[in-house]
């Protein structure tokens, strides 16, 4: 079985956290008024080579591309002297760097989080809620779509500005599916309905192909397969997880429903086995198989490569929503958001510089909407341009429809991994589902029964 470390690193950070309670940091002033410094951190990667003189943020191209010329743009344009100063970290340890940060008390002005990582900081105390400054900004809240409202919002208050909804997808290989008579007549892949019909074309493309329907990311990165057993237990309308976000359920027959299916389309092949994220994206891309279940943020790369002569994508990528197998349209959602944090500003000037920073963000949602993650704002989302750019108008319904853990379920992506890792094991090592049952019960519940409320 994989070590549990990541998680006991994710739940160390959380420890720390408690010591933070609401302890501000104080800055000597500068002297100089001419220009206020504030600092972002972030992740999506470093791309300054590129982009760093990039100006326009409708120039960017990608994540990092364009986040990267959004903050550009800001500081190019913005009449009140405000500069703001990037920091770049990598995703995997993003959390356990903040958190030392906040420790030490170098704390940045403003900083992306995760919706599902959000809860774990606004326990301790940590953020500043946004409900009283919205309004000023012309932030409409009205405006958040349905699945970024419940993202940041926590006990009735609004902790962050939301940037984005990411979700569960089927990227889809059509030249495949032509090949293995899975395309309808309207010129789009057929999807199945229930657990049965998905098994029967995965079997139907394999014996077509030669090839497994399915490549996803089954080891390394375990939250993938959480993400996969989340959307088929939301499906289900099935809450995993206590009113009060204290304890998990496996013991249901519907836990039972998703993790056989898991199990059974492995056990046939009709997954690629032993992949990691790299590797599954990559055997996509080879035309190894006919869908990776990957997420949103994959679209403008796989676009790019299928643009490309010679590429197995040429003419022939496509991505839908997650099919719905059970009783409901669910997925696995998240989203990306912007929180400031008590004490990353030093002054008023400060704050208000974080503020306005947040407020063009907030105007520039459309471009960022680009990279393939979803809009939090209905007027993007239903506007002629964002449904113009390429399988979007697919895409948003998972406003809606996407779903996560409840906000009350502490330590999210510990919790993510310890569900992945054993729902891996099922498949990989064919461990029976009475073990993965149990073991997870056993495990989260430990965990959730260890963290400071």
């Amino acid at each position: 079985m994989m070590k549990r470390s990541l998680w006991m690193v994710a739940l160390a950070g959380a420890a720390l956290l408690a010591g933070c309670g609401d302890r501000a940091v104080t800055a000597a002033g500068s002297g100089a008024k001419a220009k206020t410094e504030i600092t972002l951190m972030r992740f999506f990667g470093s791309c300054d080579a590129k982009f760093g003189a990039v100006n326009d943020a409708s120039q960017g191209v990608g994540e990092c591309g364009i986040v990267t010329a959004m903050v550009n743009e800001f500081n190019a344009t913005n009449p009140d002297g405000i500069i703001v100063k990037t920091q770049v970290a990598e995703w995997a340890p993003y959390y356990d760097q903040l958190t030392a940060r906040l420790v030490a008390k170098d704390i940045p002005t403003v900083a992306v989080m995760h919706e599902s990582a959000l809860g774990d900081y606004v326990r301790r105390r940590l953020i500043e809620p946004l409900d009283a400054e919205l309004p000023a900004l012309g932030i409409d809240t009205a405006d958040f779509t349905d699945h970024a409202r419940r993202g940041v919002t926590l006990n009735g208050q609004i902790y962050a500005l939301p940037f984005d909804t990411w979700a569960w997808l089927w990227h889809v290989n059509t030249t495949l599916m032509s090949q293995a008579g899975l395309m309808g007549a309207d010129g789009k892949p057929k999807l199945p309905h229930s657990p049965d019909e998905l098994l029967a074309m995965a079997r139907q493309f394999k014996q077509r192909t030669g090839k497994p329907y399915f490549a996803w990311a089954i080891v390394k990165e375990t939250a993938a397969t959480n993400r996969t057993f989340q959307t088929l237990i939301a499906q289900q309308e099935t809450p995993l997880f206590s009113e009060d976000g204290k304890r998990i359920d496996m013991h249901q027959p519907q836990v039972v429903n998703a993790l056989a299916l898991m199990q059974q389309l492995y056990a046939e092949g009709l997954v690629k086995p032993n992949l990691d994220y790299g590797g599954a994206n990559q055997a996509f891309l080879n035309g190894e198989a006919g869908v990776v279940v990957v997420g949103t943020w994959t679209i403008d790369q796989f676009l790019r490569e299928a643009r490309k002569p010679g590429s197995p994508l040429k003419g022939g990528y496509t991505v839908v929503p997650f099919p719905q197998l059970y009783q409901r349209p669910a997925v696995f959602a998240d989203g990306h958001s912007w929180a400031l944090f008590k004490g990353g500003a030093a002054t008023p000037e400060q704050h208000a510089a974080a503020l306005k920073l947040l407020q063009f963000i907030w105007k520039r949602s459309a471009e960022w909407a680009r990279t393939g993650h979803l809009p939090v704002r209905r007027s993007v989302a239903d506007s002629a341009a964002f449904k113009a750019l390429p399988f979007r108008q697919n895409l948003t319904e998972i406003t809606r429809t996407g779903t996560s853990m409840p906000g009350n379920v502490p330590t999210q992506r510990a919790i993510e991994l310890l569900i992945g890792e054993d729902v891996s094991n099922l498949m990989v090592s064919n461990k029976p589902i009475a073990e993965v049952q149990a073991d997870v019960e056993k495990q989260v519940n430990k965990a959730l029964k260890k963290v400071r409320r």
